[in-house]
C-alpha cells in the first residue's frame, strides 16, 4: 500500500496537498486520506491487490448467468468458456431474446477478454458476477 501511496502522491503537483487542505470542496476523503486510512489499519507492507475487486457488467453477468445455466454444461464456466459462448454468438442470441440490448451485446467480447488479460483464462467466471 505504502508504494501505491508514494506513486499517487508524486503525480500530484506538490501544493495540491495543502491546497486540498485548505480549501477542501467534498465532503468524503480523498484518495490520499483512504490510502492513509488503510496503511493505519493494515500496515504499509499489506498488498494493495488485496483490495482489489473485479465485477463484470451488468450485462456481462447476464451472459455468465446465461452460461451457468445450461443445462448441457458438466462444470462451471471459465472466463474462456464464456468468450468461447460469447464467439459462438451468445451476445445475438441474448439481444434476440431481449435480454440485452443491442450496444450491450456488442461489449461483452472486449470485456471479457479484458478480465482474461487481467486475470486468466481459466479463471472461473462466477467469481465475476455483479449482484445489483
Amino acid at each position: 500500500l505504502i508504494a501505491v501511496r508514494r506513486f499517487l502522491g508524486d503525480l500530484l503537483p506538490a501544493d495540491f496537498s495543502e491546497a486540498e487542505r485548505m480549501h477542501r470542496f467534498d465532503i468524503g476523503e480523498s484518495l490520499l486520506d483512504e490510502l492513509d486510512a488503510l496503511i493505519e489499519e493494515f500496515g504499509a507492507s499489506a498488498l494493495a491487490v488485496d483490495f482489489t475487486q473485479a465485477a463484470a457488467s451488468e450485462s456481462l453477468s447476464r451472459a455468465i448467468e446465461a452460461v451457468i445455466n445450461d443445462e448441457n454444461r458438466e462444470n462451471p464456466p471459465t472466463l474462456a468458456a464464456i468468450r468461447d459462448a460469447i464467439l459462438a454468438g451468445l451476445g445475438a442470441r441474448m439481444v434476440g431474446d431481449g435480454a440485452l440490448e443491442d450496444d450491450e451485446g456488442d461489449t461483452l467480447l472486449a470485456e471479457i477478454e479484458a478480465l482474461i488479460e487481467q486475470f486468466g483464462a481459466d479463471t472461473l467466471a462466477e467469481d465475476f458476477l455483479r449482484y445489483e
